[in-house]
């Protein structure tokens, strides 16, 4: 179904903003402290800051129940919380799947939803992923296996920007994913469209030179080694905004995590969605200094930069 069904404004409640992940090594004294108590656990943290977090763990195995009920003890005290997650890597990029792959996928979903804690489902194809007949056959299969989670379907190449992919996703109930991507030859463009009641923005950064790279010596997290400018976050507010506008939750998750760049434009895109200002991790700010226009407080730290020029 085409983007921009007409309702009245969007409700701010109703837009998660958060990252991509929490466990990144690179984010020890930049987001987190870098000294902590015994008991720190890095969602926790996130969770007094924002109220979704995309689980990217589950797109390299399958979530082990137990672990995942302490991720629940992990986030209780914001009620507000939702989780996200990446369906399992066989699905998406590798195929051959079997009834038991799914009975272990489900039982570690199953902890979430069975919380009232489970967002959306994420199924992330890689741009090799072309709208073909027997891409729509294996997409439906998933769709069908997996048609009692709330599923979100995100795609990279043109090939399925077309009424008629956006019409069955309708079909079935599943929302489409928006992204921001380095826009290369074939990649599908940014977008507003709506298909399901789960609204979904992702934004992977914008770096050209490394988004397709197969150089041994570029780390693989150089792809997502871009801070966008608040001129470029702008446009995809006013997007996120019309996606609000029909969807019962939207989702908006920002997977630049190179040295946290994810964090400070999650936190940004908060301040430009509500208008208000937000709670900024000090850690983070000190690193990052533009974020004290935005920050809700003063620092409890001195910053170890000079502010930049208003």
């Amino acid at each position: 179904m085409p983007s921009n069904l007409k309702s009245p404004n969007p409700n701010p409640s109703r837009i998660y903003v958060g990252p991509a992940g929490w466990s990144y090594s690179d984010w020890k004294g930049v987001v987190y402290p870098a000294r902590h108590e015994k008991e720190f656990h890095e969602a926790t943290f996130l969770a007094d800051f924002f109220d979704t977090i995309e689980i990217n763990t589950s797109f390299y195995s399958p979530l082990k129940p137990d672990l995942t009920a302490q991720w629940l003890d992990r986030i209780a005290a914001n009620p507000r919380f939702l989780f996200t997650a990446k369906l399992w890597q066989r699905f998406t990029h590798e195929g051959d799947t079997t009834a038991g792959d799914v009975k272990l996928v489900r039982a570690g979903f199953d902890v979430l939803r069975d919380a009232n804690r489970l967002g959306a489902v994420l199924l992330q194809f890689p741009f090799s992923f072309h709208n073909t007949p027997d891409s729509l056959v294996r997409l439906n299969h998933i769709l069908e296996d997996f048609k009692d989670y709330p599923l979100v379907v995100e795609v990279r190449h043109a090939s399925w920007a077309q009424k008629e992919f956006y019409e069955l996703l309708h079909e079935r109930g599943v929302g489409f994913c928006n992204i921001d991507q380095p826009v290369i030859g074939r990649s599908i463009k940014p977008s507003e469209h709506v298909t399901s009641p789960i609204g979904y923005v992702r934004l992977h950064g914008r770096r050209y030179d490394t988004w397709f790279s197969d150089d041994p010596g570029s780390p693989p997290a150089e792809r997502y080694n871009y801070l966008y400018s608040e001129e470029e976050l702008e446009p995809w507010a006013k997007r996120v905004e019309h996606v609000a506008e029909s969807t019962r939750a939207t989702f908006v998750v920002t997977n630049n995590h190179f040295q946290a760049k994810g964090i400070v434009n999650a936190l940004q895109l908060i301040h430009l969605l509500t208008g208000n200002k937000v709670k900024v991790p000090d850690t983070l700010r000190n690193h990052y200094p533009q974020l004290e226009a935005i920050a809700d407080e003063p620092s409890k730290e001195p910053t170890l930069f000079p502010l930049p020029p208003k």
